[in-house]
């Protein structure tokens, strides 16, 4: 990803979502994925997808048992 394609994809999530707080973030040592972060608040990954020469992007965001326990 270049440093673009990353704007692009940031300003898209913050739009989508309708949180200014998205950023989108290179991956040190990585050209095929961004860090998305809420805040200070590592959310997930952005993968870069090539196959079949249609680029387009995966979002993954694991979310822990952990992280339900002060959901009611």
């Amino acid at each position: 990803m270049d440093v673009q394609e990353v704007r692009k994809l940031d300003a898209y999530l913050k739009r989508v979502f309708g949180n200014p707080k998205i950023r989108v973030v290179p991956r040190p040592k990585k050209e095929d994925s961004a860090e998305v972060y809420i805040g200070e608040e590592f959310i997930g990954v952005l993968f870069v997808d090539d196959e079949d020469d249609d680029r387009s992007f995966q979002f993954q965001m694991a979310i822990l048992e952990d992280d339900l326990a002060d959901v009611e």
